[in-house]
């Protein structure tokens, strides 16, 4: 399958068609790990609940430490 990237604010997001979260088992919350070697891609859904609930803690406190900021960029 190729697909082309899409354009989100400043940056670029991949959509992922429903079958294929279906075919990973995944869904909008669920956190992906990103591997790359410079030249490709490496996606892979992170099923690890000690590493989700990581990742989960480290989101709050990003979203804590710089609320202000985000809100601006909303804007």
């Amino acid at each position: 399958m190729i697909k082309t990237l899409t354009k989100h604010g400043n940056s670029a997001a991949l959509v992922i068609e429903r079958p294929i979260l279906e075919l990973l088992n995944a869904t909008l919350e669920t956190p992906f790990e990103i591997i790359t070697d410079g030249e490709s891609l490496l996606l892979t859904p992170v099923r690890d609940e000690a590493h989700q609930k990581k990742f989960r803690d480290a989101m709050g406190k990003i979203g804590k430490r710089y609320a202000k900021s985000f809100i601006e960029l909303a804007k």
